[in-house]
């Protein structure tokens, strides 16, 4: 059943090249747009966790996050149209369990967000001159695998029980704007004003970029980051929980 649960989801995205071209390439243009425009206004580089190093190299991990974030959000917001067209009752007729169901969308959706990832970091390397710590690349495919499951898992109890279009997609970008700019993810957090990096400090986008920027550009204190990924697996499995108690007890409510 989590196999096709995959195929559904990659029949889904094969109908429209459109959405698969924005999903696979959107990462690089942001790479490029913020990472090199920034890059020039820090001619000097940018100084984080005492490391000096371009702000391309640092945006990296930013543009990874966001991105498996935004993998997260086109997912979770198809449970929209299958519950209007009728198809997402009927698949909780199917001999399968809620664990499945979600497991099957979310396992396509990493390997579309790991393959997302492979074309930024690429490119990355290659055009801009990003030193990639390759001996940490099982710790990248991890922090974007995770990640992509723990955004989509958090999303996805508020996608089943609003019932409104409009009002998850203000919703999400409300969120969206809260955590991104909230977070270590456009700028380090050591001369932010004391209560924003209190806040940052509790974000679990923080927590997401900063293990994925450690991975990338070995930046951060092992220690730290570490205590951050093991926080990050909480909430995914708190996310995991809620999100198959809601298909349980609250979706048809």
């Amino acid at each position: 059943m989590i196999v096709a649960i995959m195929y559904r989801e990659f029949l889904i995205r094969s109908t429209s090249l459109t959405w698969a071209f924005f999903d696979m390439v959107m990462p690089l243009v942001y790479l490029l747009v913020f990472g090199v425009g920034l890059d020039k206004s820090f001619a000097s580089g940018i100084e984080a966790h005492g490391t000096m190093l371009s702000y391309k190299a640092f945006f990296l991990s930013g543009v990874l996050s966001m991105a498996s974030f935004g993998i997260a959000i086109n997912t979770s917001y198809g449970f929209f149209v299958d519950r209007d067209n009728g198809l997402f009752y009927e698949f909780l007729t199917y001999p399968m369990t809620r664990s499945q169901f979600l497991v099957g969308k979310i396992l396509f959706n990493c390997l579309l967000s790991l393959g997302q990832s492979i074309i930024t970091i690429g490119f990355g390397v290659i055009l801009l001159g990003v030193d990639l710590r390759w001996e940490h690349a099982l710790l990248i495919i991890s922090g974007i695998l995770f990640g992509t499951a723990g955004w989509f898992f958090f999303l996805t109890p508020f996608a089943l029980r609003i019932r409104r279009n409009d009002m998850f997609n203000t919703f999400i970008n409300v969120v969206y704007f809260v955590l991104m700019f909230a977070s270590s993810l456009f700028y380090p957090l050591e001369q932010l004003p004391g209560w924003l990096r209190t806040a940052a400090y509790a974000n679990p986008l923080t927590w997401h970029t900063d293990v994925l920027r450690y991975a990338t550009v070995s930046v951060g204190q092992p220690n730290t980051v570490m205590i951050e990924a093991f926080a990050f697996l909480a909430f995914m499995c708190a996310s995991f929980w809620f999100s198959v108690h809601t298909l349980h007890r609250g979706v048809l409510k």
